[in-house]
């Protein structure tokens, strides 16, 4: 396939990176918002930019008909003028909190989890993530995934908050230390015990590799897709 890489940052140079050895052609690396010119007629684009830029960047490319795998975030409240957008133009729209095999596999546990745990009063829970101190948005949109699982199975929480879990609104404690890739937990706790689901990645290829083979997949597809889609989760 040929890739266009929108932002070129530490993930972007690791796509770059797994992207060849699997065989496929980068043929556009952009710092810049994309055009019809600078992207070099892709068969899909993957977008890993900073919040403030992927809405532009991402609806570019639709207009032009390109495909676009998308793992930034931090810029959702626009996500559905986008998913529009994707089905206007006939092109494809993949959008990613995590592209890592093993985030998404704890997705499905979390959600089944939360379940069980629905009617089960004597239990509180919490989230928490971990990530290094360059990531901008708080929480990740991994952890807001997470959340977003626990409300569609357990109808005590509603929406999320950073810090404690308060009534309907689960809490979230979003740390900034060092160089962590990535640690999201989730916490059931009573007075007698504790319940742990967490997840860690030890650095970002996992995510990379994940968001290659999302760009694999999609090709000649059409509509708004996730990473469940890809996995057959």
């Amino acid at each position: 396939m040929k890739i266009a890489l929108v932002g070129y940052g530490k993930m972007g140079k690791i796509i770059d990176e797994i992207a060849t050895k699997r065989g496929h052609e980068i043929v556009a690396r952009l710092k810049e918002t994309p055009t019809a010119e600078n992207l070099n007629n892709p068969d899909v684009v993957i977008e890993f930019s900073l919040p403030e830029v992927a809405y532009e960047n991402i609806k570019a490319c639709l207009e032009n008909k390109i495909p676009v795998i998308c793992g930034t975030t931090g810029w959702l409240e626009k996500k559905s003028e986008i998913e529009k957008l994707a089905v206007e133009k006939e092109t494809a729209f993949l959008y990613g909190s995590n592209f890592s095999l093993g985030v998404n596999l704890f997705f499905a546990l979390n959600e089944k989890l939360a379940d069980l745990m629905k009617n089960v009063d004597e239990y509180s829970c919490q989230l928490e993530e971990i990530h290094h101190i360059h990531k901008l948005d708080a929480p990740s949109g991994t952890a807001i995934s997470i959340a977003e699982g626990i409300f569609k199975n357990n109808p005590k929480f509603d929406s999320w908050k950073l810090e404690e879990t308060q009534g309907n609104q689960l809490g979230i404690f979003a740390i900034r230390e060092d160089e962590v890739p990535g640690t999201h937990s989730v916490f059931y706790r009573s007075e007698v015990d504790e319940i742990e689901i967490k997840h860690t990645a030890f650095n970002r290829s996992g995510f990379a590799l994940g968001a290659v083979v999302a760009a694999e997949w999609i090709k000649d597809k059409k509509g708004n897709f996730t990473m469940k889609d890809v996995l057959g989760l």
